[in-house]
């Protein structure tokens, strides 16, 4: 019986994973580089304000998940925003929108 639970448990655990995934993954169409779309949706998310000043932001496998992009892709998108000023990272904590955001040109 204990081991039904545990894999009754696991299977569960994965058909979440599995459609969250597929649940959040948006849709990169166009013809631009995908970093650049990736970089681009981010970088609105931080000036919106739906990643606030101090907050982390997702981790370059987070970033996979949801883009379905690869980790190289990831890590430019990360290397990107550190550039733009838009987030700093803490090795071993991850990456966090900068307290002050810079000023976007033409602002």
């Amino acid at each position: 019986m204990a081991c039904y639970s545990l894999l009754q448990h696991w299977t569960a655990r994965l058909s979440m994973q599995w459609v969250s995934s597929v649940w959040y993954m948006v849709e990169l169409a166009d013809n631009r580089p995908r970093w650049r779309q990736v970089h681009e949706i981010i970088r609105e998310r931080i000036r919106s304000g739906h990643y606030q000043p101090g907050t982390r932001i997702p981790s370059v496998i987070q970033l996979q998940e949801e883009f379905g992009i690869a980790t190289a892709t990831g890590q430019k998108v990360m290397r990107a925003l550190r550039a733009d000023g838009l987030i700093y990272t803490e090795p071993g904590m991850g990456s966090f929108v900068v307290e002050q955001l810079p000023e976007e040109p033409g602002d």
